[in-house]
């Protein structure tokens, strides 16, 4: 049927199509399927010259059964965060504490995806599997998390692993009182132009001081802390 899995009947008339010249647009028209569906069952299956409906049909038979084993792999050595109900209520209510903090929520729950696991690090493929959302929506916000230093790339034999350490929040604490150095520049900048005598220059003058205070005291926790 239309959107299903191909039938070897389907296959059979794919390859009678071949032989006699068809190209894949009259092939789909004849089969009521996308065109995309026959290039794609054809390039996977050795292509225009070698397509034989019986190897293709026991081909893709052979991949279902590796893709569910792989599945239920995953879903085995799946840390047992997912089936337990306390530890859902927990994972959503950490969300919840990355969202107050201003983050968009895929990445918040990408974020906890990644604190509930022993490893501390996922492929795109499961956080897409565990999460329930696109691979376009992982990999966006995977993007923003890296250029956020809150989640490093590492590759795994043929796969791209992300994950968080214990340096992690290190890291980010750093990039923090390093973004409000730049504010306490801007800040002192304001208030010299408007100067500090003005109310709204005496307020960026307090804004700055307040910000080096900031920033400074954020350093000194973080470098006791990992002394």
């Amino acid at each position: 049927m239309p959107g299903g899995r191909l039938t070897l009947q389907e296959r059979e008339c794919i390859a009678i199509g071949l032989a006699d010249g068809l190209g894949y647009t009259q092939i789909a028209r004849q089969l009521e399927r996308p065109a995309s569906t026959i290039s794609r069952e054809v390039t996977r299956n050795g292509g225009p010259g070698r397509y034989r409906a019986d190897r293709a049909h026991r081909a893709t038979a052979a991949r279902a059964r590796r893709s569910k084993a792989a599945a239920a792999q995953s879903a085995a050595s799946a840390d047992f965060a997912a089936d337990n109900a306390a530890i859902r209520d927990f994972a959503a209510h950490f969300t919840e504490l990355f969202v107050y903090d201003g983050m968009p929520r895929m990445q918040a729950r990408i974020m906890t995806c990644l604190h509930l696991t022993d490893s501390g690090s996922l492929t795109a493929a499961e956080l897409v599997r565990r999460l329930d959302v696109s691979p376009a929506s992982v990999s966006t916000a995977i993007a923003a998390l890296e250029q956020r230093d809150l989640i490093r790339r590492e590759r795994d034999s043929r796969r791209e692993r992300y994950c968080i350490d214990d340096a992690t929040w290190y890291r980010t604490t750093l990039n923090l009182a390093r973004a409000a150095g730049v504010r306490v520049e801007a800040a002192r900048h304001g208030a010299e132009l408007l100067g500090v005598t003005t109310p709204a220059g005496a307020r960026l003058d307090e804004i700055s001081r307040y910000l080096d205070y900031l920033g400074r005291e954020m350093v000194l926790v973080v470098q006791r802390w990992h002394s």
